[in-house]
């Protein structure tokens, strides 16, 4: 028997689509700006580079290596602009990724809080055991739907609702809950029931079935449920549900394999991470145990009150300021350890050459490449 033949090269939609998968656009900061930066969602993808930054020399890199697609962690277009000639630098680059057939792809805050993530992806380099967010994100709005109907109809009914998208709850689906009890209903003037006469009190056995639902699809079950109820007018109940904190969100908690110091949590970190000028430094008494851990790839100090919080030992994040450091410290803070901005970020980028080498490594020609290029800025340090 002959091997099969490998399947055709996908199309960037494709690929986007999977990304989309793993890192929800909608879990993107409201400031943030991710998605397609450049390229035609019908041409084909094999050969991708995935990267921190969009610099010149990460661009050089991927056309070099005949990329298709530049998977970037940060935005090269974040704010608003009102060119991309080739004369501005970052339009310069846009020029070189059309000019060479490079499609350009970010996700940004939103692969920050998708579950996993930038912060599992540091985590997981560092040794420690996630457990959870440091700043939960809520789940998806939920709404309850109560609908009475004929005990016959019941089924009819309950697949209507199922086909609309209700009665999802995580890995399980056609989930609901009924009881049955008896109904009541007197038809008026002008009424078509479906059941009983005009004028007549009807009383009759009816199943109360219970489902849940996305908030977002309340329309769509709206419609389904009356598509595939028998009465005329459709009794039912919205039942919003309370907010409930995800697993998804920003930063990462979890624990050590075993205790250790800070002083040598760090030296751990900084050989994890790749080397860089702005280095590895830690704020705290070098002698204390550390088995807790918080981490945040990218500029963290935002989150340093949340981590006091959560009641951790240490916290591993990049782009620490003086005085939020100092008055974290102050005020009973856990011990931080500082790194680099891009080396706090790059083990994502071989989480997300997973998430594609997943789909389509069996395709025609697939190449996904994580650039080794050091795009943080800093290059020369010094010591009095």
């Amino acid at each position: 028997m002959s091997p099969a033949s490998p399947a055709a090269p996908a199309r960037l939609a494709d690929v986007i689509a999977r990304l989309d998968r793993s890192y929800p656009p909608a879990l993107a900061e409201p400031w943030d700006s991710v998605g397609l930066v450049v390229g035609d969602p019908e041409d084909p993808v094999s050969r991708v580079v995935v990267a921190v930054d969009v610099t010149a020399a990460v661009v050089d890199e991927a056309l070099a290596r005949g990329a298709d697609l530049i998977v970037a962690h940060h935005p090269l277009l974040l704010r608003g602009v009102d060119t991309v000639a080739a004369s501005t630098p970052k339009g310069a680059l846009v020029h070189r990724l059309i000019k060479g057939g490079c499609a350009l792809f970010t996700a940004h805050t939103n692969a920050d809080s998708a579950d996993p993530g930038v912060s599992d992806a540091l985590a997981a380099a560092l040794g420690v055991e996630v457990t959870g967010p440091i700043d939960a994100k809520d789940d998806e709005p939920l709404d309850k739907w109560v609908v009475p109907v004929p005990v016959e109809d019941a089924d009819r009914v309950r697949r209507g609702l199922f086909d609309a998208g209700a009665g999802a709850i995580g890995n399980y689906r056609d989930c609901s809950w009924e009881v049955t009890g008896t109904g009541q209903f007197l038809p008026s003037d002008g009424a078509d029931p479906a059941i009983g006469e005009v004028g007549a009190l009807e009383r009759l056995d009816e199943t109360r079935i219970e489902v849940i639902a996305p908030r977002r699809l309340r329309d769509h079950v709206r419609a389904g449920l009356r598509h595939a109820h028998p009465y005329e007018e459709v009794a039912y109940d919205i039942l919003e549900l309370a907010a409930a904190p995800g697993p998804t969100g920003l930063g990462r908690v979890g624990t050590l394999a075993a205790p250790t110091t800070l002083r040598e949590f760090t030296a751990v970190v900084a050989r994890a991470l790749p080397a860089t000028t702005w280095g590895v430094r830690a704020a705290g008494d070098p002698d204390v145990v550390v088995s807790t851990v918080a981490v945040c790839g990218g500029a963290g100090d935002s989150l340093l009150g949340a981590v006091g919080r959560r009641g951790v030992d240490v916290y591993v994040t990049a782009d620490l300021r003086h005085h939020p450091v100092d008055e974290h410290l102050r005020s009973g803070g856990p011990a931080v350890v500082d790194v680099a901005h891009w080396a706090s970020e790059w083990p994502w980028c071989a989480q997300a050459k997973g998430v594609l080498d997943s789909e389509f490594g069996h395709a025609d020609g697939w190449d996904c490449h994580v650039s080794t290029l050091r795009t943080d800025p800093w290059s020369t340090s010094a010591e009095a």
